[in-house]
């Protein structure tokens, strides 16, 4: 299979958030914000990925928008908000829409905890509790020639601890 850049699909959890009600309105704490930054510049930096062709559609929840927008500015890119993603939305329904979605542009989708985890598991092991453990601000790589469920397969889970600073301009 040929690796095509719009094959790839990035699933991220927000980086870390406070505490706070209602939680659609929490925010990110300053190492929430470090944590998203470094993912942002770290994406920026990648020769493999023309990460300025990305699709970035997020959360309506504050800390995921907020994310969101620190990706996409070392990028120069818009963000969109996807009502469907939020944090206990049902990862089929999600697929569901990435087949309907007739953009071919790289994706990335920027969620919560347990959605991320329950998408992942889905898209890659066709079911939701194979999903991996997702740390703030992790980001999962994803490839697919259709993007359904036990279509995909894993390239790389990366976190902010995982990138060293070689890595990162």
């Amino acid at each position: 299979m040929t690796e095509r850049w719009a094959e790839r699909l990035l699933i991220m959890r927000h980086g870390e958030a406070g505490p706070g009600r209602p939680d659609a309105e929490r925010t990110l704490t300053e190492r929430g914000e470090r944590e998203a930054e470094r993912m942002g510049r770290w994406l920026a930096s990648r020769g493999d990925l023309d990460a300025t062709r990305l699709r970035l559609v997020a959360s309506p929840y504050v800390r995921a928008r907020q994310t969101a927008q620190r990706i996409a500015e070392p990028l120069g890119l818009e963000v969109e908000t996807l009502a469907l993603i939020t944090p206990d939305d049902p990862p089929e329904a999600v697929v569901d829409w990435l087949l309907g979605e007739p953009d071919d542009r790289p994706l990335m989708l920027v969620s919560h905890m347990p959605l991320v985890a329950a998408l992942t598991g889905l898209l890659v092991e066709g079911r939701t509790d194979r999903g991996p453990g997702f740390t703030t601000a992790a980001v999962a790589e994803l490839t697919a020639e259709v993007r359904a469920a036990g279509c995909a397969r894993l390239l790389r889970l990366v976190s902010p601890a995982d990138i060293n600073d070689q890595e990162v301009p």
